[in-house]
């Protein structure tokens, strides 16, 4: 098996059959079956051009800016934009952190997530798009609906973790601004920002029609911080190292993580966007088939 499938747990995707990732609202384009759509009946009106994988039916070929570019670009139609999903995944430093009781990190964890429902999308028939971050964008792939698409994003997603912070906020606004066809943007971090910077971030995407999955990947030494010995904390994204007294700590940190996951929950029911906690100790496929069960009696 090729090592970019190991984020494709058979488990997991066998506990998803049956599950699909429905839009609560309309969705634009036409869609058989699965999505309300503001169309009727087929549209074959020109969307936007992508570039040909091979495999891809050469009827679509766009003869025309094949000459004028000398690459191939086939054309999209309506009826196969369906459901857009944005997949964005934080590749800032702190997301490597794994402690002793977690059988991953939090970004192998979140990019399991991210390639389980790459997955899902797909087999639906669903257009997805894959942007990892971290100050910046790092990696930019527009959505598509074509099953080749899979492989390009699991190679993207191996991208190493950098030594950057995260800088929701300023993301999040950008990307509002790039994603012009409206769909489902599932966002895939540990948070570790401004909440009020990136809530406003959030909030754009909402401004633009978008529906918004938060899932909050932690370690859950960070949720329990079960620390007991003098030990010496590493800091991440510029932060300096620091020898402490954990007992001594606990409860004021346990304060303070409560007091940023409650801020986040408020603000994201605000404005209608699932904030949705992950352990990295929790089994993956437990944890994503009960979130799309629940959202999927939601949207009937």
């Amino acid at each position: 098996m090729e090592n970019y499938r190991k984020y494709l747990d058979p488990r997991t995707l066998a506990k998803l059959q049956g599950l699909e990732l429905r839009a609560r609202s309309i969705v634009e384009g036409y869609v058989a079956g699965a999505h309300r759509s503001p169309y009727h009946g087929f549209s074959v009106e020109f969307a936007e051009h992508r570039e040909y994988v091979p495999g891809d039916d050469l009827r679509f070929v766009d003869w025309k800016a094949y000459g004028k570019t000398d690459r191939i670009y086939l054309k999209q139609y309506e009826e196969e934009t369906n459901l857009v999903c944005y997949l964005l995944l934080d590749l800032s430093e702190s997301m490597a952190y794994q402690s002793a009781d977690a059988p991953l990190s939090k970004l192998d964890y979140a990019r399991s997530v991210a390639a389980s429902l790459a997955y899902l999308v797909l087999q639906q028939q669903d257009g997805v798009g894959l942007t990892t971050f971290d100050a910046d964008v790092r990696t930019l792939i527009k959505p598509s609906s074509h099953p080749t698409h899979l492989k390009q994003m699991l190679h993207a997603m191996e991208a190493a973790p950098t030594q950057s912070k995260t800088s929701l906020g300023p993301i999040f606004h950008d990307l509002a601004e790039r994603f012009k066809k409206r769909g489902v943007v599932v966002v895939l971090s540990d948070l570790f920002d401004d909440p009020a910077t990136l809530l406003a971030g959030l909030k754009h995407f909402r401004h633009r029609r978008h529906e918004v999955i938060l899932f909050h990947v932690l370690d859950p030494a960070e949720m329990d911080f079960p620390f007991k010995n003098l030990t010496m904390f590493k800091g991440l994204e510029g932060l300096p190292e620091m020898l402490v007294d954990p007992q001594a700590l606990r409860k004021a940190y346990l304060g303070e993580f409560d007091a940023f996951t409650k801020e986040l929950r408020k603000g994201c029911h605000a404005q209608r966007v699932d904030y949705v906690p992950l352990r990295t100790d929790k089994p993956l496929d437990l944890a994503l088939s009960t979130y799309l069960a629940a959202r999927l009696n939601r949207t009937h």
